[in-house]
């Protein structure tokens, strides 16, 4: 699990549009690094659209976003271009950086147990270090929560 203050673990994976997103290239910038269980589906696509409707006022706070799911990147693109999104999506089909971040897990859906990609929201501050986390996010007013906290920091 991830604690407030330690170093986020840098990555380098393939993202949307072809190429790679390496974490530690971003700085100084803030990060919100959103894990997310699977594009086109409801939830994930309402918070992918609400963090591209405010990536102007994240930008401003010094801040970028970039969302994470074990999805392909044909997968992310396909996804961005259906909804018109403002946002890196990165890939992890081989779920590292899920693993590394703490946010694969079991879930229990009606009594039957599987592995999946718990939502989770982390932030991190100009020099790497995790600000602030957030677990098992309910998707209606998290992007505003969490865009107050970058301006914050």
């Amino acid at each position: 699990m991830m604690e407030p203050g330690t170093e986020a673990p840098d990555f380098t994976a393939p993202r949307d549009g072809g190429g790679t997103l390496t974490l530690s290239e971003l700085r100084p910038k803030k990060v919100v690094l959103y894990f997310y269980p699977k594009d086109d589906t409801s939830g994930c696509t309402k918070e992918a659209v609400g963090f591209t409707e405010r990536a102007t006022a994240f930008d401003a706070a010094g801040a970028v976003v970039v969302g994470v799911s074990k999805d392909s990147v044909k997968s992310h693109d396909k996804f961005i271009a259906k909804h018109g999104l403002g946002i890196a999506l990165v890939s992890d089909e081989d779920g590292d950086i899920c693993e590394r971040y703490g946010t694969w897990v079991e879930k229990n859906m009606y009594g039957k147990k599987y592995m999946g990609i718990e939502r989770t929201t982390v932030l991190i501050d100009g020099q790497g270090k995790i600000a602030r986390v957030w677990n098992k996010v309910k998707v209606p007013g998290h992007v505003e929560e969490v865009l107050e906290a970058a301006k914050a920091l």
